[in-house]
Order: structure tokens, then C-alpha cells, then sequence
């Protein structure tokens, strides 16, 4: 019994600790000549001598009202995505011309969705129905499991970072792309700011 108090109360100190030297990323970005700040990834490139495998878990690309939802989806590249088909009508999934991804899959109402494996890290697939013209959205790989991805006031936030020197980037579907390379501390928040423009 007092090994199991031990156990449990340096398992208690080291997940302390862990919390306590992870950081947290977080600005605001500025999408001049867009609507507002929304839907720009912002992700930490790759970390030399560190492999991120894939989550076991399927990321979920939904199709609801004619709509890809999210608009905009990141995903680790290896990430295993589920195109589900939320409304009433066939659709038919495919990459865009220029996409680093290759794949044409129909998507039956309230059947088992179909899925791709995102292996691409380099480029930006964008997705489009076959059916339905007027649908657009996009897979943005990235290369660590520090993202997020911005809001419609344009703040982002990316949470337990460790501290090390990193390249920050940024995508955004209708402004150039930008880098930034920041040092992250042991703890507290690192404030990058992104101001966007063509």
C-alpha cells in the first residue's frame, strides 16, 4: 500500500511538472481585405530529432447543409480523415487540381464514410464535390501537434508547448503564407501577432 502512495505521488510531481514547463502560444491575426481574422492555421514547423506519429483517431471532415465543415481543417500529416456525409444527397469527395493528395470517393447518406490517410506534409489539399460545385474546403497538413486555427475576432491559441526555439508559420486560403521563428520559455505565454496581407 505505501509503494502504491509513492508511486501515485511521484506520478502527481511529474505530471506537475510537465504542466509547469509547458508554455502557451497566442495572438491575433489580421487579414487585411478578408471579412475578418477567421480560418488561418497557425502551426509550429517541423522539430528536428522529434517524430510526431499520427493520432489513432479519425479527424472528421463533415458534409451538412452543402457544406464542408470545417471550412478549414488541419490534421498531423499521417492522420487518417473521415469524409461523413451529414445531409440527404450523394456527394463526391476529390482533390483539387494542384493538390499534393490524390483521391475521388463517394460519400453515401447515413452509410460508413469514406476515409484517406493524409501522408502529403508539403502542401495544402483543397476539397471538392463532384455534386455540388459550389463546395470548397480544405486540408491543411502540419508537421507537429502544436496548431490551432484562428477565430472570427482572429485570436489563436496553442496550448502545452514545450520551450525550445521553433519556426512558427501561418497559412491562410487567400493571403500569402509567412513564417516566424520565436523562442518559447518554460512557462508563461509567447504573443505572436500576424498581420496578413496580398
Amino acid at each position: 500500500m505505501k509503494i502504491s502512495v509513492v508511486s501515485c505521488a511521484i506520478v502527481f510531481i511529474c505530471c506537475a511538472i510537465s504542466i509547469a514547463s509547458a508554455s502557451v502560444i497566442k495572438g491575433t491575426v489580421i487579414a487585411h481585405g478578408q471579412k475578418n481574422g477567421a480560418n488561418a492555421v497557425i502551426s509550429i514547423g517541423s522539430i528536428p530529432g522529434q517524430r510526431f506519429p499520427a493520432p489513432k483517431e479519425h479527424v472528421a471532415m463533415n458534409q451538412k447543409k452543402l457544406t464542408f465543415v470545417p471550412h478549414i481543417l488541419p490534421v498531423l500529416v499521417g492522420s487518417t480523415v473521415e469524409f461523413q456525409n451529414n445531409d440527404n444527397v450523394l456527394h463526391n469527395v476529390y482533390a483539387g487540381d494542384g493538390s499534393p493528395e490524390s483521391f475521388n470517393v463517394l460519400g453515401w447518406p447515413k452509410q460508413p464514410p469514406p476515409m484517406h490517410v493524409f501522408t502529403q506534409g508539403k502542401a495544402v489539399t483543397k476539397l471538392l464535390c463532384g455534386y455540388h460545385p459550389d463546395m470548397l474546403g480544405f486540408i491543411v497538413p502540419v508537421e507537429t501537434p502544436y496548431f490551432a486555427v484562428s477565430g472570427t475576432d482572429g485570436n489563436y491559441t496553442i496550448p502545452n508547448v514545450p520551450a525550445g526555439h521553433y519556426t512558427l508559420k501561418i497559412w491562410h486560403e487567400k493571403l500569402p503564407a509567412a513564417t516566424r521563428v520565436i523562442d518559447v520559455g518554460e512557462s508563461g505565454e509567447t504573443i505572436v501577432n500576424w498581420e496578413l496581407a496580398k
